[in-house]
């Protein structure tokens, strides 16, 4: 018998949660909406942050997703056997409806029943809960539904010690684990909002535990003999500005599961990168650029970096939001993660353009469940080759300045070596091998100590940038949320109907909108638009939402970016005008939040207008707030 594949672990997740009265919901795009506490969708709630604070979702009370992800925060650390920079991960919520029971219950089910399930030997599953603390107790009822379950296999699972029980590997023995906030609480503690307990599914390898992580293997050990599947987080408190927590009156379910890591588990392969959503590209690789995969550890490596990378640009470039590689915010990770790739593959010893050709094996691959990609293909293998042209140049340079550095000196030292390589992308091994060729010799300790201060200021610049957690839902927000509708509408009456949101961002001090225009704004079109926005704030016009389908949002002329983010349901944000021959001035699908009446708003005003890319338009505005 033939082992899934991603697809089918894909559909059978969708397939599990559907029978179960889930409404699935199809993937959101990469790039949240008004959310500046993000570049990137970085977990499956993220698009669901709203539903989870309260509000009604369209579909109901019961929903699943598989939901495309990317995280950076450890780009320099990707190529281990486990951890991609895009991944998808598998969702099942619950919004106000079951709870702790159904959620583990059916957790159990997914990955032991063979018929609609995964089929995994429950013996090796173990699992971790909450230990309890001063702020909320142990979660003794995780433990005794965890009990129950694997009880219907006849297995016994008692409460160990992390690091002092060993991991039960028969029907009797410890199996569940109790870890403090660090390890089962979300978000992290000290994080104000709703939060709670969660309980985390380990798949046990078999792999034999390396005593240099500790004497005694765990759950959350980091010999690499577990493998975390699933998370179930139980949002069941408020963490108030005091430090305080309160019982929440909706209590909801999150969870998550790694779609790679259960191909990886299900597959029996030994990394992420052997799985069938990625063999294929690094076969591509072998065939086109005569670099094999599995032969040294350090090529290895580089090609998992590669394969990664380039996934990860092209979804990112094919996204409905698209993101182009640029100097700042997202397009400045695209450049990086190109340019990274680009630096590997010379690494190898590929000297050819070789971006398309992984890139386009990328779109093959996934195109069934991606089809964004398919329909974006050109401008994705467009914009690949021409950032790796431009990295040529930038190598180019980097040549030059290495050769006057030597010349200067007669070498080059770690600094400047490390110089070479954030500044101009010269790997250390090259410059390494061009020093050794004049008979010098590179300080690699100096230049490892520059490149990890490198790391920690990039760690320390992010933090706050992908911490990921709740939305912002301030007055501030709601009002500059509303404020976008307001322009849009302005700028497609002054500009034309050309206009279209290409993406928005918005903090509590200001928003910025993204949209089609070929050119630059005169000064008297941006006073017209924000004479628009001000005349229809001083009107006091009500602002109201409806749910409909998508096909009837666009017959009542609704606008937006219409990409099946919430499914067959939508909101559509109605500002009313009782003065238009419409009966409305802006109407435009959205998932809120927004002001009741538009005289709540305050001043509107554009701080800046300028371009993101050919054909896209940037403006920042802000607006005051009611005086």
């Amino acid at each position: 018998m033939h082992p899934l594949t991603t697809d089918q672990i894909r559909q059978r997740y969708l397939d599990f949660f559907k029978a179960r009265g889930h409404a699935i919901l199809p993937s959101a795009s990469l790039i949240p909406e008004n959310d500046p506490t993000v570049l990137f969708t970085t977990a499956g709630m993220h698009p669901l942050v709203p539903y989870l604070l309260g509000e009604p979702h369209p579909l109901g009370k019961r929903l699943a997703s598989s939901q495309k992800c990317l995280r950076t925060d450890d780009i320099d650390e990707i190529g281990d056997d486990t951890h991609g920079t895009f991944f998808e991960m598998l969702g099942n919520w619950s919004l106000g409806d079951y709870f702790k029971e159904e959620a583990i219950g059916w957790s159990y089910e997914l990955l032991t029943k063979k018929d609609e399930g995964f089929g995994l030997d429950p013996h090796k599953l173990h699992v971790t809960i909450f230990e309890g603390d001063s702020d909320a107790p142990r979660d003794e009822l995780a433990i005794g539904i965890w009990q129950s379950q694997f009880e219907v296999h006849g297995i016994g699972a008692d409460v160990g010690v992390p690091g002092q029980d060993e991991p039960a590997f028969g029907d009797n023995g410890p199996r569940i684990f109790a870890y403090p906030k660090k390890k089962n609480w979300w978000p992290a503690a000290g994080v104000n909002g709703p939060c709670g307990p969660d309980t985390e599914m380990f798949y046990d390898t078999g792999k034999a535990h390396d005593q240099k992580f500790g004497p005694v293997c765990h759950p959350n050990c980091d010999c690499g003999r577990f493998v975390e599947i699933w998370n179930d987080v139980f949002m069941q408190y408020e963490r108030k500005p005091d430090g305080k927590y309160i019982a929440l009156e909706q209590q909801n379910v999150d969870t998550g599961m790694g779609l790679m890591r259960m191909a990886m588990i299900l597959q029996d392969v030994s990394s992420v990168y052997e799985t069938d959503a990625y063999k294929p590209l690094l076969e591509v690789i072998l065939q086109v650029f005569g670099v094999a995969y599995g032969q040294d550890k350090h090529k290895d490596r580089s090609l998992r970096i590669i394969v990664d990378h380039l996934k990860a640009a092209t979804f990112l470039i094919g996204d409905p939001r698209g993101v182009v590689p640029s100097n700042i915010g997202q397009g400045y990770i695209v450049r990086r993660l190109i340019r990274r790739a680009v630096r590997e593959a010379k690494r190898l010893g590929i000297n050819s353009a070789m971006t398309a050709t992984v890139g386009q094996a990328v779109i093959e691959i996934n195109k069934a469940a991606y089809p964004e990609l398919q329909r974006n293909a050109v401008k994705i293998i467009e914009e690949l080759t021409k950032e790796e042209a431009k990295f040529a140049a930038t190598l180019e340079r980097g040549l030059k300045e290495f050769e006057r550095m030597k010349d200067a000196q007669g070498s080059v030292t770690g600094e400047q070596a490390f110089i070479l390589y954030s500044t101009y992308g010269f790997p250390i091994e090259l410059t390494e091998e061009l020093v050794k060729e004049s008979g010098g010799k590179v300080d690699h300790a100096v230049f490892e100590t520059e490149f990890a201060k490198h790391q920690d200021l990039s760690r320390t610049a992010s933090a706050g940038t992908f911490k990921g957690g709740m939305a912002d839902h301030s007055e501030e927000v709601t009002r500059l949320h509303t404020a976008t509708h307001l322009l849009h509408q302005a700028l497609r009456t002054v500009l034309g109907d050309h206009v279209g949101q290409k993406g928005s961002n918005i903090t509590a001090e200001r928003l910025r909108f993204d949209f089609i225009h070929p050119e630059k704004m005169t000064s008297d079109q941006i006073k017209a638009v924000e004479d628009i926005v001000n005349g229809i704030i001083r009107k006091d016009l009500e602002v109201s939402f409806q749910e409909m389908t998508v096909a009837d949002a666009k017959s009542t002329g609704a606008i937006g970016l219409f990409e099946d983010k919430y499914g067959d349901l939508v909101k559509v944000y109605t500002v009313s005008d009782p003065s238009d021959p419409r009966g409305f001035y802006s109407k435009e699908i959205c998932g809120g939040p927004h002001v009741i009446r538009t005289g709540e708003m305050g001043v509107f005003k554009i701080q800046k207008e300028e371009a993101v890319s050919a054909g896209v338009r940037r403006i920042k505005a802000t607006v005051t707030g009611p005086t």
